[in-house]
C-alpha cells in the first residue's frame, strides 16, 4: 500500500496526498510501472482502455502489442464475451493476469474499471490492475484520463528508456 503524507491546506486542516508531491519522483514511478505494462503487452497481453484516444497515447509510450477498445458500439455483454473469448486463457508463461485493464482514473473510468473487472473475474478471468493503480497515485496533478499522459511523453519516454532491467 502507498505511503500516504499529511499535508495541510490554507485554512489550515489536514489533507490527505498520495505520493510524493516532487513532479520528478512521480514521472519515474509512473515510466517504472509503465514499462512494466509495455514489457507484459509486448509478450502478448492486451491492454484494455476506453478508446482512440487511449489507444494513440499509449502507441506514443510505446505499446507495440494488442491494445483493445470498449468504446465500439457493444453492449457490455459482448464485449465481455469477446474479451473472454480472445483472451480469457491467455498465458505468456510470465504467471500474471491475461490481460491489462486501464481505464480512465475518473468517476466513469472507475465505474467502468469496476464494472469490467467483476464481470471477468466472475469467469475466472484475473486483470493485472497495476498500471491504473500506480498512475491514479502518481499522475492525478497532470490529469485524471489516459489520453492526458501524451503531453508528458517524451518526459516518461526518457524515464522508461534509461530504466535497467
Amino acid at each position: 500500500m502507498a505511503k500516504r503524507e499529511d499535508s495541510f491546506n490554507r485554512s489550515g486542516n489536514r489533507d490527505r496526498v498520495n505520493g510524493p508531491a516532487n513532479p520528478e519522483i512521480r514521472f519515474e514511478k509512473a515510466a517504472k510501472a509503465l514499462k512494466k505494462a509495455i514489457e507484459r503487452n509486448r509478450l502478448g497481453h492486451p491492454i484494455i482502455v476506453e478508446g482512440l484516444k487511449d489507444v494513440r497515447c499509449l502507441k506514443t509510450l510505446g505499446f507495440v502489442g494488442i491494445i483493445e477498445t470498449i468504446n465500439r458500439g457493444w453492449d457490455r455483454s459482448k464485449l465481455i464475451a469477446n474479451l473472454y473469448e480472445k483472451y480469457g486463457d491467455f498465458d505468456s508463461g510470465d504467471g500474471g493476469a491475461p490481460m491489462i485493464l486501464l481505464m480512465d482514473w475518473d468517476r466513469t473510468g472507475g465505474r467502468l474499471q469496476t464494472s469490467i473487472r467483476n464481470r471477468l473475474e466472475s469467469m475466472d478471468v484475473k486483470v493485472d490492475e497495476s498500471l491504473r493503480t500506480c498512475l491514479i497515485k502518481v499522475m492525478k496533478p497532470e490529469g485524471r484520463t489516459v489520453e492526458s499522459l501524451e503531453p508528458h511523453a517524451n518526459s516518461l519516454l526518457e524515464k522508461i528508456n534509461s530504466l535497467q532491467e
